[in-house]
């Protein structure tokens, strides 16, 4: 028994040196800004540019669109598809990996030629427009990552058990999937919102070639003429990454402790 749990640790420790090595060496160089000796400038440069507090504020505000978007189309679609249309689910599956097969760069030149200003319907012609076309790409990207979080979230609960209790006390629809389902599978739309919110953060692609000011050319542009600050920035993000899983565990207890215990 000793033998297996030797190599345990061996696994382990090596999986931790492969993911910390990075990040040490990433932190120490981002600090080396000032000749000689270790410093905060290039963290600081980071936070006085106000194209960081721009880019960042607009990919946020972006993410939580795209969140409450992506649980609009999600939750309801694989709570039916569970429910109703169980023989649907592999044509659901399907439809919602393509965005792992079709790349950015041919969605967002797709939407482009159907949506200029040319187009029945130019989106592109007007900042918010082109925001909404953003917004949409952001939730086809991070389709396939919210979808299974949903559906593995509704493989743990007694979907059509709870739909039934909810209409004989004569809930309708809305009310069952807002007030039954959703408090069920917060933990999994949660863990979807986080992959939607990484995704979104760091997206370089879509953003780029629809002339949006998102985190993610901000990200290239400082890369690109700059040396340490984008080390910084691989840092502040990789914080902000790490900040989010916390909160999501946080509201995880929140949410288990606020339920009423079983009887």
């Amino acid at each position: 028994m000793k033998a297996p749990r030797v190599w345990s640790w061996i696994a382990l420790t090596l999986g931790l040196l492969y993911f910390f090595l990075p990040l040490i060496g990433t932190i120490e160089f981002s600090l080396r800004k000032r000749r000689g000796e270790y410093s905060l400038d290039a963290y600081r440069w980071v936070f006085e540019d106000p194209k960081f507090r721009e880019t960042f504020s607009y990919s946020v505000v972006m993410a939580l669109f795209t969140i409450v978007v992506g649980v609009l189309i999600v939750v309801p679609t694989a709570y039916w598809v569970r429910l109703k249309f169980p023989r649907l689910r592999p044509l659901v599956e399907f439809v919602t990996l393509l965005p792992l097969v079709i790349p950015p760069i041919v969605i967002v030149f797709g939407y482009i030629r159907l949506y200029n200003t040319s187009s029945f319907l130019p989106l592109t012609g007007t900042a918010s427009g082109t925001n909404l076309l953003l917004m949409m790409g952001y939730a086809t990207l991070s389709l396939p990552y919210m979808y299974r979080a949903v559906d593995t979230g509704l493989r743990t609960i007694d979907v059509r058990t709870l739909t039934e209790a909810a209409q004989s006390l004569g809930a309708n629809w809305p009310t069952i999937i807002g007030r039954v389902i959703m408090p069920n599978v917060l933990v999994a739309v949660m863990s979807g919102a986080f992959l939607t919110f990484a995704i979104v953060i760091g997206e370089f692609v879509m953003a780029a070639l629809l002339n949006r000011p998102a985190f993610g050319p901000y990200l290239q542009l400082i890369g690109a003429n700059r040396a340490y600050e984008p080390a910084a920035l691989a840092v502040i993000a990789f914080s902000i990454t790490w900040i989010c899983m916390g909160l999501i565990q946080l509201a995880t207890l929140l949410t288990r402790h606020s339920r009423p215990p079983r009887s």
